[in-house]
């Protein structure tokens, strides 16, 4: 999938992006067609109100990024489910499995700043956006 068709993006990603960490850059270019799963919007306010940014300013950030949230619905739910046996080895989380869940089922590319993600056997593009 080219960049800016709909790409799937990981909270590390969207991290990256409101915090200006390194991978910032190659995510945006993902902007502003990318979604995220309603599961990894959760981990990423999570992180900012651990930081004390209060949750109006938490809201206000992640939507000036533009990012359509899509609910984690039944058929996810069992894409992760079997994700849990597929990437048992690499540790992958729950909201990381929702987040690649939502890529292979809408067929699109999953951006993340998680280096691990590349050994994953998935049907979706794994991108990785965070330099060596």
């Amino acid at each position: 999938m080219k960049t800016g068709e709909g790409a799937v993006l990981d909270a590390s990603a969207l991290l990256a992006v409101l915090l200006g960490e390194p991978g910032a850059a190659h995510v945006e270019r993902y902007l502003p067609d990318a979604v995220i799963s309603a599961v990894n919007l959760s981990e990423v306010a999570g992180k900012l109100m651990e930081k004390d940014a209060p949750a109006e300013a938490v809201r206000q950030a992640i939507a000036a990024v533009g990012l359509e949230v899509i609910a984690f619905d039944e058929a996810q739910a069992m894409v992760a489910a079997d994700l849990r046996v597929r990437s048992r080895a690499l540790g992958l989380s729950l909201g990381d499995r929702a987040c690649i869940a939502l890529g292979e089922t809408r067929g699109a590319s999953v951006v993340t700043c998680d280096r691990v993600w590349s050994e994953l056997d998935s049907p979706a593009e794994i991108v990785v956006a965070r330099p060596d």
